[in-house]
């Protein structure tokens, strides 16, 4: 097979010859494993591992210093860098409108427009990398909203001022729909994930209720999720945390892999997952990005890898990768494991 049919096969529930595997890393861990490897660059370091995704990205506009550390990008989003031995960190600070105290001021905010992307150069790099599945993007209609006006404002907009939330991610909705229908537009069709993105989860259960869900997230995954299947891809969507309580509602609208099976949480082991969803949803994550994977023996890491390949993988329906972005925290060593343990599985 080739990697893209394998990627392909394991999502359509069709026995792959091989657990199809994908490499996920925040850039200081991404330059330490280099570091290690010796690789002369990323792409090299995929071909080496055989990972089988390769993630399409466009450059985001230039972010903006706005002192003492802090820097806001084309949203509205706030952070600062923290810093590594191998490079900073983003760490998310309360966004542009935590302060605003009217609708009017969310709608008079300098909103991004797609046309800030310059979707042309998708066709090259689909071409480039025409041998791999290909997944692209980062749209989020329910989280990055709430980092722009700040999780703590707007949890509570959802009960006080749901037409604030409703208004912010219609923004976002909208936004992400253009840009990725240029997308496929640019690509002409190759691409064959599209990815969407929102925590819903805590370690200890749901952010919020299903009733929340269904009135102020699912709506606008359901546009996302619509458009998506017309130009005839699939959607991973990615959530951190407990998510159980979404699952059934998630497969119902349409999503096709589910990222990234954070397994610390209750409920989330891949026997659980299997049992219930098998058949159902392609899992897609899963390697403890938390306890295994910093802190255990490329031993264990292969143990554990070579565990989800043998119950999620187990009659198609599952992608290998960290339970999160590969840190900074992680010996390069067990990176490695993770991926030699498919060679064996």
């Amino acid at each position: 097979m080739t990697p893209r049919e394998r990627v392909l096969s394991a999502i359509s529930m069709k026995q792959p010859d091989r657990t199809p595997r994908d490499f996920l890393a925040e850039p200081p861990a991404l330059r330490r494993l280099l570091a290690h490897t010796g690789d002369a660059d990323e792409e090299s370091l995929l071909r080496r591992l055989e990972i089988d995704l390769r993630h399409l990205t466009l450059p985001d506009p230039p972010e903006t210093s706005l002192g003492n550390g802090v820097f806001q990008n084309f949203w509205g989003e706030r952070y600062v860098y923290s810093p590594t031995p191998w490079g900073p960190m983003r760490a998310d600070q309360k966004g542009a409108l935590a302060s605003a105290r009217s609708l009017a001021e969310l709608e008079a905010f300098a909103w991004p427009s797609a046309d800030l992307l310059d979707h042309g150069p998708l066709r090259e790099a689909c071409r480039r990398h025409d041998h791999y599945g290909l997944i692209y993007g980062f749209a989020d209609v329910w989280q990055r909203p709430a980092l722009v006006r700040g999780w703590d404002e707007f949890l509570l907009d959802m009960v006080d001022r749901p037409e604030w939330v409703h208004c912010l991610c219609r923004i976002f909705t909208d936004f992400y729909l253009e840009d990725y229908t240029r997308a496929a537009e640019a690509s002409r069709g190759r691409i064959d994930l599209y990815y969407l993105i929102s925590d819903l989860g805590t370690q200890r259960g749901p952010l919020i209720s299903l009733a929340m869900f269904r009135s102020f997230v699912a709506p606008y995954l359901r546009e996302m999720i619509d458009r998506i299947h017309s130009f005839g891809a699939r959607v991973m969507y990615h959530s951190c945390g407990d998510v159980r309580t979404f699952i059934p509602d998630l497969i119902e609208m349409g999503v096709d892999v589910l990222d990234p099976i954070q397994p610390v949480c209750d409920g989330m082991s891949p026997e659980q997952l299997k049992a219930q969803y098998g058949g159902r949803i392609c899992f897609h994550g899963g390697i403890d990005t938390q306890g295994v994977l910093p802190g255990g023996t490329p031993e264990e890491v292969s143990r554990e890898v070579r565990r989800y390949c043998e119950t999620l993988g187990r009659g198609a329906g599952y992608i290998l990768a960290p339970s999160h972005l590969f840190q900074p925290d992680v010996p390069p060593e067990n990176i490695l494991a993770v991926y030699n343990a498919v060679a064996k599985s």
